[in-house]
């Protein structure tokens, strides 16, 4: 694995972290986690962690390999301390919570992206390594689209011109075309999502153009909607430059992808359960744990 692809805090990484217990096995407290993937309330992390946990028992791996309810002593006001609850984390419950997080924060879009394609899980060929990579990135890419508009709306934008705020930033993108125009070009029905048709690098470029769009907007605070429309606009051609200088394919001339809901039917169909190799599947047990599958 690549460090420089991990989620970081500062000078904060996820193998920064990590400890070793009494096992010899590896494992992350949920308190130093938590901070790592952005939440800032320990109510809502933990509300990730029961799902990640829901999740573990439902991929045919024991949920007590995996998580372990600790204590943790935390500064409080005038160097005095306090016992919180916590829970040593396996790699692969740190997986599951991210897998479980919110995909909105920036911290877990990125940690999603990393666990869902390396290879610290059941062994994958391309194609399923392919069709997780888009699929995360459909939904992370869903996730900003709806972050736009709300930052849209924050900028003066009315609800009935929302249509020609999205589509500017498209023309700007795709070389003057608009979504419609787009979808004539690829010849993809009507009927579909244009996003659902993209391909993850495709995908990737209209995250990269919506989230710059939405931080360009707050950051030069705007407020009037013909402004905001000229702003996504104009983030979809430096984008499209971008794309241009590094010798990449203008995204109006990448050919259309099959329906992501085919994508999710075969993921769905081809891995039912997450099957992790010896020393994986002993989690928090480490070697011990093995002994006791054998056993």
């Amino acid at each position: 694995m690549n460090s420089k692809q991990l989620p970081t805090l500062g000078d904060t990484s996820f193998e920064s972290i990590k400890q070793t217990n009494e096992h010899g096995a590896e494992y992350w407290s949920a308190r130093d986690l938590q901070l790592l993937l952005g939440y800032s309330q320990w109510r809502r992390f933990e509300q990730a962690i029961e799902r990640a946990v829901s999740s573990c028992q439902q991929s045919g791996n024991r949920p007590d390999y995996h998580f372990a309810g600790a204590g943790k002593m935390i500064e409080v006001g005038k160097g005095g301390q306090r016992d919180v609850e916590d829970y040593h984390l396996s790699r692969f419950a740190c997986y599951l919570i991210a897998q479980n997080g919110d995909p909105r924060k920036p911290e877990i879009a990125l940690a999603q992206k990393y666990f869902a394609v390396q290879a610290r899980r059941q062994e994958l060929n391309d194609q399923a390594a392919a069709d997780i990579e888009r699929l995360e990135l459909r939904k992370q890419t869903a996730e900003e689209f709806k972050a736009l508009s709300g930052a849209a709306q924050d900028a003066g934008v009315q609800s009935k011109m929302f249509g020609v705020f999205h589509d500017a930033g498209y023309k700007g993108l795709y070389g003057g075309l608009g979504r419609d125009a787009i979808k004539r070009r690829k010849a993809v029905p009507e009927k579909d999502n244009l996003l659902d048709r993209m391909n993850a690098t495709e995908l990737a470029a209209n995250q990269f153009r919506l989230t710059q769009t939405r931080d360009k907007l707050a950051r030069e605070g705007v407020r009037n909607q013909s402004q905001a429309i000229q702003t996504h606009e104009q983030v979809g051609k430096e984008v499209r430059d971008a794309i241009k200088r590094i010798g990449g394919t203008p995204p109006e001339d990448i050919p259309p992808a099959e329906h992501i809901k085919e994508v999710e039917k075969r993921l769905k169909a081809a891995t039912p359960k997450l099957e992790l190799d010896d020393r994986e599947a002993g989690g928090l047990l480490g070697d011990a744990g093995n002994k006791t599958r054998a056993d």
